[in-house]
């Protein structure tokens, strides 16, 4: 490999929330990649530090076409230029989103278990928490993934108080990858019942090598012009600290909407480093995207076997994007301590593995595991998982 992820950064005393943590501790949970940046997007800030001057910026045509050319060449879709506005995150943009799209008290639906801060920025704006969970299934090989119930949905989509879905593409936290035809039909049902999707696209650049997602915009007309779709360099290149993102809305009314609502809530306009580091990301850091995707996914291999071979009542959800693992721990809970569903905190106490709580998502009884670090602390953290569940298991 050309770019090195084995070597531990140390991002103690750093600020980082991730790493805000007890002594002894070991993060394994939000996500946030312990890796450095690529060196040409270090670089292209270098540059523009060295310029000196930090004044307010505007959005150049480099930023477009950079977002242009991505998804061109990398998923197949062609984004019109007026289509994209920027914005300082994809959670800014859901929370202001949820403010203008609905009337408060309105539904906004959501398939469970999934990104938390779904639940924050529609219960913190006044609107309610609509979930339609998703369903487990299992192939012939025992393993197990999500699909959605669209029985469940139909009924939620139909009530005339959902306004609006945020959708999960690809879904966190199970890393699932939702195909052409499950978008479609979401799509299909959200205009027969006029509802408006948000699709969270944040983590689209993080799949398996070889695996491709689908832009829900890209699926059909019908999902084009209906819905917003968020989308950002800061997840996949890990510069979720310098605030860029793009909102891309293709149909001019609902966009006027949007980009209006954004300028309004003062989250429309870049600081000095947010241009700079994703059009280098885009513009130059394919190599080390695609060298990222082989060592992550490296690590989810690691941790389903080891699972495997020495804690099988954990089962790893199979999925083929992000660096999030989900795993269902319920075996193990209802075995010991049936109304004790925190098992992450427990683990955390007893061993300073610290992972997510599934109940967090909406799922009581499993755990997400964040693997975007030095596959050192994947071992590490797979012994102390170990560790955790025997204490537990005695009781």
């Amino acid at each position: 490999m050309r770019y090195d992820f084995d070597t531990p950064v140390n991002r103690k005393n750093t600020n980082s929330y991730k790493w805000d943590i007890r002594q002894g501790e070991l993060p394994m949970w939000v996500a946030d990649m312990d890796f450095k940046a690529a060196p040409e997007i270090v670089e292209a800030m270098r540059k523009r530090l060295e310029h000196g001057v930090f004044g307010y910026g505007t959005v150049p045509k480099e930023w477009y076409q950079a977002y242009i050319r991505w998804w061109r060449d990398r998923h197949h879709f062609e984004i019109d230029k007026k289509w994209l506005v920027f914005c300082t995150g994809v959670v800014p943009a859901i929370s202001t989103c949820v403010r203008k799209l609905t009337a408060p008290a309105e539904n906004v639906l959501v398939q469970t278990p999934v990104y938390n801060i779904f639940f924050n920025s529609i219960r913190n704006n006044g609107r309610n928490i609509l979930t339609s969970p998703l369903r487990e299934v299992s192939n012939s090989n025992g393993e197990f993934y999500y699909e959605m119930d669209f029985d469940d949905l139909e009924l939620k989509l139909k009530n005339p108080q959902t306004t609006l879905m945020l959708l999960c593409n690809p879904q966190n936290p199970s890393g699932r990858i939702w195909d052409r035809d499950t978008l479609a039909r979401v799509g299909e049902l959200c205009a027969k019942y006029n509802v408006t999707v948000l699709s969270d696209e944040i983590h689209c650049d993080i799949t398996k090598p070889g695996v491709e997602y689908v832009p829900f915009a890209g699926v059909s007309d019908i999902c084009r012009d209906n819905s917003v779709t968020c989308i950002s360099a800061s997840k996949a290149f890990n510069l979720a600290g310098l605030q860029s993102a793009a909102v891309m809305i293709p149909e001019k009314n609902l966009r006027h909407k949007v980009w209006r609502a954004l300028n309004t809530d003062e989250v429309a306009e870049p600081n000095s480093f947010a241009i700079t580091s994703t059009v280098a990301a885009f513009e130059e850091g394919g190599e080390w995207l695609d060298e990222f995707r082989e060592y992550i996914f490296g690590n989810r291999k690691l941790v389903k076997e080891y699972l495997r071979d020495n804690i099988p009542e954990l089962i790893l959800f199979e999925g083929d994007a992000t660096y999030l693992l989900w795993i269902d721990a319920r075996k193990v809970i209802k075995r010991v301590d049936p109304d004790n569903k925190n098992l992450a905190a427990f683990i955390r106490e007893k061993t300073g593995l610290y992972l997510s709580d599934g109940g967090e998502y909406g799922m009581e009884g499993f755990l997400r595991m964040n693997v975007a670090c030095p596959r050192s602390y994947v071992q590490e953290g797979l012994l102390r998982l170990a560790k955790g569940v025997h204490i537990y298991d005695q009781g």
